[in-house]
């Protein structure tokens, strides 16, 4: 069985983005092929991307090829939306019993992009196996929480640990 792995930058206060949804402060923390934070591993373990559909309207319009092309895509969305390519499919219908279904194909694992409120949906009807955390040292004070208020509790246990020099620490847990 696959599993759902989020793989997500956050600030130290626990924050996603601004906001308005702008990733500014994460500019100052790019990944190179000298420190790429597990990120080139991690992209070899996945071969399809889950987002909401904000995230995925947010990707479009940047100025910016689309980074998952050689992933297959699933977009959850209430709205249809017409798609670019045939490696993506939009779900808006029995979004738990569909994504469970994909779990149980025999492929790579399925990276959660999120955003917020996908995250919390897949959260709550457990089906987040893995979360990866990559804290920046920058406070944003407020902004799109990584994880919203009142989540149901659950357990997870710490598999990794690093820390980088320029401050970043990253932190795997993996479902209890």
């Amino acid at each position: 069985m696959r599993k759902i792995k989020l793989y997500i930058a956050a600030s130290i206060d626990g924050y996603i983005a601004r906001a308005d949804g702008d990733l500014d402060w994460l500019m100052e923390y790019p990944i190179t092929p000298d420190l790429n934070y597990g990120y080139t591993d991690f992209l070899e373990s996945v071969d399809s991307v889950i987002m909401g559909g904000k995230t995925y309207r947010d990707i479009l319009n940047m100025d910016v090829i689309y980074p998952y092309e050689s992933k297959m895509s699933y977009v959850i969305t209430r709205n249809s939306i017409n798609p670019q390519k045939d490696n993506i499919c939009f779900i808006s219908d029995d979004t738990i019993e569909t994504v469970s279904e994909l779990k149980k194909k025999q492929d790579k694992d399925i990276w959660l992009v999120g955003g917020g409120e996908i995250i919390s949906l897949f959260l709550s009807n457990n089906l987040i196996d893995e979360i990866i955390i990559t804290t920046v040292p920058v406070m944003l004070g407020n902004g799109i929480p990584l994880f919203p208020a009142n989540q149901q509790e659950s357990k997870w246990d710490l598999k990794e640990c690093t820390s980088y020099e320029n401050g970043v620490v990253q932190v795997k847990y993996t479902r209890k």
